[in-house]
């Protein structure tokens, strides 16, 4: 009888002991003929049943136990074992005797990767484990193991994979600062190195293995140089390939950036400070599987530069990797394979395949949805239930003919009709009626999907038309819009087809940041994020609500990075922003709909972005020649949701008509070239041009300044020695400034920055003093009154005397007083300067001379430091409360923020900064570098 064995067991037996007075619990045991059969086991061996056999079971549970093994057992052999094992067997058992005495030494083997080496290492750790492997990388060591399930789980659409990353604090000598001082729940940033060790394994993993796998990596050691995010992926293909797992390639990954024209492969962190790429790639050696990086408007013929390079050196890593594996590695298990029968296939076409045609054709995801369900129920009933008979003559014929053959009497004599006697009966043969086939629901559902993805690839390759009815390079319909939530900061709704993002933008200060608590990047703050969200009712399901998956986290943080590089510096712009994308429908690529949304949402909202920034996801159908096609590769532009599921590819690009910011590849086959990805590339460029342009028909359009319910932040400068005595001992008087103005925070640097953050809501009879022109019409002005936000001064409301033309009065870069008098049911803002004039005459006298300032007659000639910079002046009293006398000290402005009135519970700016006890030093602590050039006077208020 052959069987299969645990090793441990057997050098148990082999090494001749025996079990004196068994008992489990002070029960004696009973030694029964069976033993679990280990099925993750790909070694078989024969053994010869002996008289004594073992199970070890209480006597007392013995018929209980056996009971409840039964369903258990169902897919195990019973079987028998001797108490002695031929010596000649016993070899193939070397590759797992690893744990015990006499077992090889450890192997290690050293790999160069760019100018250095990484070494790898197995047989030293985790010798119990299928799989186990270190890594290291300058003092950078990755752990990983692989293990499977004894039993198989049952069958499904998807290999049972897990993949878990961990970063270990003390790997760089910390503890967690969380009350338990351990690590807890995944980080985003584990997850999304989750994401990319699962990504590139499962393409290289056969159908129909169904061991459940796990795969775990840890962080052991840290050096604060070399990243271990592309390590951890290297070690993952290694430790899967030493395993017994039968995946078909040995798998790799590498990183790259680019400094300056040079590509970098794993570059240090402190060489990526400098790097306008990055780049993590993962292949075999003989095509890529996947791609995910971010860059600073990359041309599209550099990337592929980078590509090619990080293909190179994943394939030396192979090389090396395949003679680790001959030496170290488990036979694979490629006998526990199951696939469903091959005549089911045919079965399924036949009685599905022309309602299938249709159903695919319905444009509408839910629709199509329902009935592609409906139809996979009744197939099911019929192939898992009713039973079916195949109208299919070759597969009747070889299911009856050997029935009839079996039950005709050789002695039987044919007579010929019209020759029998009359006493005698005869009876002609008759093909006998065939058995309906029944097969299994899970193995009917497996190819009913296999087949939908054969009939929907088959129709977009030789008939030209997706599901929808586009061509391979049409784009869907696009709708944008924004201003839609009147109290967010920005907000946009994009829609492209039946996938929608609602996109939402907050603006707030330093307290606003994440904080980010890793390995790499210790005590980081983060002034842009973006957080995705998938509610179950953008597909129309019903679903778990509750923490981000690791696809939400994953889709997030590819938008995030998409819409970094268009962001203004924290000097230009300093505030943290914070982007909110609910996908509100979903049948395609919602991530690329969420740098759509949110690139239009930072543009409402007022953020001074660079340009504007558009994704789309491509697909592939990579083997045309099976569906009536000329063997070329077909990329498809903006994919719905079914072809991704059934297509080879989805590679999704974000950037301008320019270069690219973000991308990521996933694939389902066994890898792509460089020709299929610069075709991806090239037709994806053309998607984002013709996205863009409908981006900008968005009605109604940004607002593209602050939000009246945004915070301002103030921002100035003195010089970094004094930056103490504003901040008081242990904070009071920086506190109590706070307490007494009522503004929201004020945050202070190392370098001398001072921001200071209030909340403003323009309310009617407000006024706002030297505030600048900013543009200039027939009817009027239009005066910035706070940064980002702009008001219209009619002509009107210009003089106090009659003007033709405001032109003829005023310019842009004037400053002026102005009262706001109304606020439309849009948001609009209403000024006026002849509210604040006394009367005519001074009117007159104020408006005659074309230059200097135009504000108030209590103007004050700018003041030039040594260094020919302008001083802006604050006027603050030391002694009295009212803040408009007695003293001027200079004020260094790194910002160009005005002066307002009714701020913070009706208190000036100016009165802000004086409560500052020691103010009236900050003359000796300016720092005069930082003063920027003016050519307008400023007001007696400074500002």
């Amino acid at each position: 009888m052959h069987f299969l064995l645990s090793s441990n067991f057997i050098h148990f037996i082999s090494k001749g002991y025996q079990f004196a007075n068994p008992s489990f619990h002070g029960r004696p045991l009973h030694f029964l003929p069976t033993v679990r059969n280990e099925l993750c086991r790909s070694y078989a061996f024969p053994l010869q049943l002996h008289s004594t056999t073992y199970q070890f079971l209480a006597s007392s549970t013995l018929e209980n136990r056996r009971n409840r093994s039964r369903k258990r057992r169902r897919s195990l052999k019973q079987f028998s074992v001797r108490a002695s094992v031929d010596p000649q067997d016993l070899s193939l058992l070397a590759q797992d005797t690893a744990g015990v005495p006499g077992s090889p030494s450890p192997f290690s083997v050293r790999i160069p990767v760019g100018d250095r080496h990484i070494t790898v290492e197995t047989g030293l750790i985790g010798r119990q484990a299928s799989g186990a492997v270190t890594i290291r990388d300058g003092e950078t060591i990755i752990y990983t193991t692989v293990c499977l399930a004894d039993v198989p789980s049952e069958p499904a659409d998807f290999f049972p994979l897990s993949v878990h990353y961990q970063e270990r604090f003390s790997a760089a000598g910390r503890t967690s600062g969380g009350f338990f001082k351990r690590e807890g729940r995944t980080k985003d940033h584990e997850v999304l190195i989750c994401r990319l060790i699962d990504r590139p394994l499962r393409p290289t993993m056969p159908k129909g293995f169904y061991h459940e796998t796990q795969l775990l990596s840890w962080v052991l050691s840290y050096d604060g140089v070399h990243p271990p995010d592309a390590l951890s992926v290297t070690a993952a293909g290694i430790a899967m390939a030493l395993s017994q797992v039968p995946n078909s390639q040995v798998i790799a990954g590498v990183r790259i950036g680019l400094i300056g024209e040079k590509f970098i492969l794993n570059p240090t962190i402190k060489e990526m400070e400098n790097s306008k790429l990055d780049l993590l790639l993962a292949g075999t050696k003989e095509a890529i599987l996947m791609i995910e990086g971010y860059c600073d408007f990359l041309p599209e013929d550099k990337l592929l530069e980078a590509v090619e390079v990080g293909q190179d050196a994943v394939r030396g890593i192979c090389k090396e990797v395949e003679a680790l594996v001959q030496k170290c590695g488990k036979p694979k298990m490629f006998d526990a394979i199951r696939l469903p029968p091959k005549e089911l296939y045919k079965l399924v076409e036949e009685i599905a395949g022309s309602e299938l045609v249709e159903v695919l054709q319905i444009k509408n995801k839910i629709p199509r949805r329902k009935a592609l369900s409906s139809l996979e129920d009744n197939v099911i009933s019929i192939l898992s239930e009713k039973g079916y008979i195949s109208t299919m003559e070759a597969f009747v014929s070889t299911e009856t003919m050997p029935d009839l053959l079996e039950e005709e009497d050789e002695d039987e004599e044919v007579v010929v009709d019209g020759e029998v006697d009359e006493g005698d009966i005869h009876i002609k043969p008759v093909a006998r009626k065939s058995v309906p086939l029944l097969f299994s629901e899970v193995d009917v559902k497996l190819v009913f999907k296999e087949v939908m993805s054969k009939f929907l690839r088959k129709q977009i390759v030789d008939k030209g038309k997706r599901s929808d009815g586009r061509s391979p390079q049409e784009i869907r319909l696009i709708d944008a819009r924004c201003g839609l939530l009147p109290r967010a900061h920005g907000s946009a709704l994009f829609t492209r087809g039946e996938t929608q993002s609602l996109a939402v933008v907050t603006l707030g200060d330093k307290q606003m940041a994440q904080k980010i608590d890793n390995l790499v990047d210790e005590d980081e703050y983060k002034r842009f994020y973006l957080q995705y969200s998938f509610p179950p009712s953008c597909v129309g399901e019903v679903g778990r609500v509750g923490a981000p998956s690791r696809r939400e986290v994953g889709h997030g943080t590819l938008a995030e990075r998409a819409l970094q590089p268009i962001l203004p510096p924290e000097d230009d712009f300093p505030y943290t922003v914070r982007v909110e994308s609910t996908i509100t429908e979903s049948n395609g690529s919602s991530s690329m709909a969420s740098v759509c949304g949110g690139c239009l949402a930072l543009q409402d909202a007022g953020v001074p972005v660079k340009c504007s920034i558009a994704g789309i996801a491509m697909g592939m159908v990579l083997d045309t020649k099976e569906f009536g096609g000329d063997g070329t590769p077909l990329i498809l532009s903006d994919i719905l949701g079914s072809e991704d599921a059934s297509g080879d590819m989805d590679f999704k690009v974000a950037g301008n008509d320019v270069g690219i910011t973000a991308f990521q590849m996933d694939i389902k086959v066994g890898g792509i070239t460089l020709p299929i990805m610069k075709q991806a590339l090239l037709q994806a460029k053309d998607g984002r041009k013709h996205i863009l342009a409908e981006m900008s028909k968005c009605s109604p359009p940004p607002s593209r300044e602050l939000s009246k319910y945004a915070p301002l932040i103030h921002v100035m400068k003195v010089k970094p020695e004094k930056i103490n005595l504003i901040i008081g001992a242990g904070g009071k008087k920086v506190k109590s400034i706070i307490e007494e103005t009522g503004v929201e925070a004020i945050e202070t640097q190392d370098d001398g920055v001072v921001k200071i953050t209030l909340t403003m809501v323009p309310t009617v009879g407000d006024i706002y003093k030297n505030c600048e022109i900013k543009s200039v019409a027939p009817y009027g002005v239009f005066v910035e009154i706070v940064p980002g936000r702009e008001g219209l001064c009619h002509i009107s409301e210009l003089s106090a005397n009659w003007l033709a033309k405001a032109e003829d009065a005023f310019k842009v870069g004037d400053r002026l007083d102005v009262k706001l008098i109304e606020i439309n049911d849009k948001g609009q803002l209403r000024l006026s300067r002849r509210a604040l004039l006394p009367d005519a005459e001074t009117e007159r006298q104020s408006t005659k001379p074309r230059s200097g300032s135009l504000s108030n007659d209590n103007a004050v000639s700018p003041k030039i430091s040594d260094k020919g910079k302008l001083k802006k002046a604050v006027t603050v009293s030391k002694e009295s409360e009212n803040p408009l006398k007695e003293k001027t000290v200079p004020v260094n402005i790194s910002s160009p923020v005005k002066e307002f009135e009714n701020v913070a519970g009706d208190c000036p700016l100016s009165w802000i900064l004086k409560r500052m006890e020691s103010w009236e030093e900050l003359s000796y602590w300016i720092d005069d570098s930082s003063i920027p050039d003016q050519d307008t006077s400023m007001n007696s208020n400074g500002f």
